[in-house]
């Protein structure tokens, strides 16, 4: 059979290494027997399919002994469709301290043994290697990503592909930036999180439940959390892939996290679009966000230079996601790739829009509780742009926006 060009450009030995590495791409836990997530975030989006995939990968406790010791590995599929795979055996997981790489193997293909019955020692193996060894599980660089799952009912899924990373978190030709600012060097913040690659172009393919979906240069994203608790709420947003604007990235997102031994909610926007990053965090904007429980996201930003809106909604219904809590893996977020989201940008003081985009490829999420109403604060250095300016939980994003454009005017 004649290789397709997507088998034709698959490399022979991926280097798991990339220039646009960002800080805190290795492995975190100290290996203190304490309670410790790390969990991995890939997407690829498929415009000509008009579907995407996101690939969960997670390992908890990974000193053994505890409940929840092990890793897993969900995925959500074309049309929101959920499949997840547990590894119970933490020996079973490794990863690298210095740059991106993790995997877990499940079961070998000699004997369907168990690595750990084989006495063999998990680490990354060549694209051949994997395929000619592993039954069941994963393994991920910045450059490469390649698994195999199957459920108990019979629902699998296979993946193989590359990646070209075209934008990390900051400027193309400066040093790459923590999500978090200089801070999370300190490991203050519970959970750390990170966005790895805000951009980048996946070529190669994804079998799910025996379809296969083939794809040149599709949109990528990564991205992870660490620590020893998650948020106790969240909202995310992202999109790489809108229309008419194929060199536009964005994520936005907000929580309310631990540091040191008091609660803070955050929220922050990044957008990388034609080579130039734009940051909107606490410590250089205004950011007020208004989201509802579901369907509903929005999120404004002012810094000295620009303003944001990103508006995000669903009408589906969102499938459930096992994430981190204090008792171990959990349903306790919902999810869509399917999501309308839009996103425009102006210098201040001026009118017209220096960037006006939108898809219908967004990523959306909320998690955690408790979600009674709308869920609207304001953060940030810029406060006094709010002063006499405050809103119910009931209040509509449509309402707060036409205010704000009141007062920018």
């Amino acid at each position: 059979m004649t290789p397709s060009r997507v088998e034709r450009s698959l490399p022979l030995f991926p280097q798991g290494f990339s220039s646009l590495q960002t800080p805190h791409s290795g492995f975190h836990w100290d290996g203190q027997p304490r309670r410790f997530f790390e969990g991995w975030y890939f997407r690829v989006t498929l415009p000509d399919w008009g579907e995407s995939f996101a690939f969960m990968h997670s390992i908890e406790d990974p000193s053994g002994g505890s409940p929840y010791s092990g890793g897993a590995t969900q995925i959500l599929g074309p049309d929101d469709q959920y499949l997840c795979r547990t590894f119970p055996a933490v020996e079973t997981f490794w990863a690298w301290r210095q740059r991106l790489g993790l995997g877990q193997w499940g079961r070998l293909k000699s004997g369907g043994m168990e690595p750990i019955v084989s006495g063999r020692s998990p680490h990354y193996l060549s694209p051949d290697q994997f395929n000619q060894m592993i039954q069941t599980g994963y393994q991920a660089t910045a450059d490469w990503h390649q698994g195999v799952l199957q459920e108990p009912s019979g629902r699998s899924a296979r993946w193989q592909y590359q990646v070209q990373p075209v934008y990390g978190w900051g400027s193309v030709n400066g040093p790459q930036q923590s999500t978090a600012g200089w801070l999370s060097v300190l490991q203050i913040f519970e959970p750390g999180w990170q966005i790895l690659m805000a951009h980048g172009l996946a070529t190669g393919w994804i079998e799910w439940n025996g379809r296969r979906y083939e794809f040149f240069q599709a949109p990528a994203y990564a991205e992870k959390n660490w620590g020893g608790a998650f948020p106790q709420k969240w909202f995310w947003i992202h999109c790489n892939s809108f229309d008419h604007e194929p060199d536009l990235a964005l994520t936005a997102g907000g929580g309310k996290r631990g540091v040191l031994w008091w609660m803070e909610s955050v929220a922050m926007i990044g957008i990388h679009y034609q080579g130039t990053f734009y940051e909107f965090v606490p410590w250089n904007s205004t950011i007020y966000w208004n989201v509802a429980p579901w369907g509903d996201w929005y999120v404004w930003a002012k810094n000295e230079q620009f303003v944001v809106e990103v508006t995000g909604r669903s009408d589906r219904p969102g499938t459930p996601i096992r994430v981190p809590t204090a008792q171990g893996l959990a349903f306790a977020c919902q999810d869509t790739t399917h999501g309308h989201v839009e996103v425009r940008m102006w210098a201040n003081g001026k009118s017209r829009p220096v960037l006006k985009a939108q898809s219908h490829s967004g990523g959306l999420e909320v998690g955690g509780g408790p979600w009674e109403g709308r869920w609207v604060r304001s953060e940030g250095g810029g406060i006094a742009l709010f002063k006499g300016v405050r809103y119910s939980e009931g209040a509509s994003h449509s309402h707060c926006t036409s205010r704000f454009r009141t007062l920018l005017n």
